[in-house]
Parts: C-alpha cells; sequence; structure tokens
C-alpha cells in the first residue's frame, strides 16, 4: 500500500535532515559548487561582502587620502577568451603604503589577515569591473613586489585565485619571481599610465584559464 503524497513528502524531508544531521556529525562537509582551481587560502573571502549590493565599480578603504590613486579595470572573459562574462564575483585586497596588510581591530572572517583595504565588484553584462584604490607598498622584507591580489567567483564553481596584478618597472620584479607566474586567469602583469591624476591598471580575466580542474 502506498504512502499519501504529502506523507510521502514529509519522510522525504526527515530522511533528508537525518542524513544532513549524520554528515554533520562526521565532519563531511556537503558538496558544494564543482571544485576547481587547487588549495586556495582565503579564497573564501570572496563571499565575505555581506548584506552589501554588489556592483561592476567598488572603491576600496583610503582611495581619496592617497596621492598615487590606482584604478585597475579590466573585463572577465569566458573560458573560449572571446564572450564577456557577467555577475563574475571578482574580490581584491592589498597593502596600503607601508606594506602591511592594516585592520581596525573589528575585522571580522578573513579580513582579521586580508585587512580593510579589500573590496568586491560583480561584472555588468558586458564583463566589465573597476576598482578605485591607491597603488600598494611591497613588504617590509622586500621579498615580493607590489602586487593586488584577485580571487574570482563564477556562478556554480568554486571560487579560486588568480595571478595577481603586478606593476611593470617594480624593482622587485626579476625573471626568478616571474618564471614561477602560472598566468592563472591570464597575465597579471599591468603597465601604469597616468590618466587624470589616476594610474590606469587594465587587468583582463580569463576564467578557467591556466586553473587546474576547471570545466572550460
Amino acid at each position: 500500500m502506498e504512502l499519501p503524497k504529502v506523507i510521502n513528502k514529509k519522510v522525504q524531508l526527515l530522511v533528508g535532515i537525518i542524513i544532513a544531521l549524520l554528515l554533520l556529525l562526521l565532519g563531511i562537509q556537503p558538496l558544494k559548487a564543482q571544485l576547481v582551481g587547487g588549495p586556495c587560502q582565503g579564497c573564501e573571502a570572496v563571499l565575505e561582502f555581506g548584506k552589501q549590493a554588489l556592483n561592476s565599480i567598488d572603491t576600496l578603504p583610503e582611495f581619496e587620502m592617497h596621492k598615487n590613486q590606482l584604478l585597475v579595470t579590466g573585463t572577465v572573459y569566458r573560458s573560449e577568451g572571446v564572450t564577456p562574462a557577467p555577475n563574475v564575483i571578482v574580490y581584491a585586497y592589498h597593502t596600503n603604503e607601508k606594506g602591511i596588510y592594516p585592520t581596525r581591530g573589528d575585522e571580522e572572517g578573513w579580513g582579521r589577515r586580508h585587512g580593510y583595504i579589500r573590496g568586491w565588484v560583480k561584472t555588468d553584462a558586458n564583463g566589465s569591473y573597476a576598482f578605485y584604490t591607491f597603488k600598494p607598498a611591497s613588504y617590509p622584507s622586500l621579498t615580493e613586489p607590489a602586487h593586488v591580489h584577485l580571487t574570482v567567483k563564477e556562478p556554480d564553481i568554486q571560487e579560486y585565485w588568480i595571478d595577481s596584478v603586478e606593476f611593470e618597472g617594480d624593482p622587485l620584479l626579476t625573471e626568478k619571481n616571474q618564471s614561477k607566474k602560472r598566468q592563472r586567469g591570464g597575465s597579471g602583469m599591468v603597465t601604469l599610465k597616468r590618466e587624470n591624476g589616476l594610474l590606469m591598471a587594465k587587468r583582463d580575466i580569463f576564467l578557467g584559464k591556466n586553473i587546474p580542474n576547471h570545466p572550460r
């Protein structure tokens, strides 16, 4: 004898709850969006924008306080490298003028490590994005050239990091550290040009390029 449909649905819901609780107790995480890109410490910060409504343009904290104001722009393309990709979240963070990731003490999540000089955008219908910020400094240890970290989150695909924005002519750029670059999401090397008082940096992003396990 078949169970009534209403009872059957309740049984299915109960079974689902029991399975979820068992997975939680066993420490097994439920399946998320497709995993790509390999290890990515801190990449989940791409989703830490909270209730903020994302636009294709964002202004990072302290932009107006600096002489070397920087505008990072670009187009995010689909995997074939031609079609613009809308609704892709791009997360950016970088050091301040002293080469550190500054905190105010009230940060949560990855803001404790990344500092408060960070922001989020979502590409528009043309795949465009832009960050108004300022040119970061190298770490005090002078172990790496100045850079802007970037993480992307495509719909239905796990977030992953791409090559940071780096600045042509940086004295810390060497053949050795450049040879290690994987050009994830395309090259992050930019040539700065000053326009209307702003340093302009163009960093196009190619989804899936040199990203392990990407379903491109």
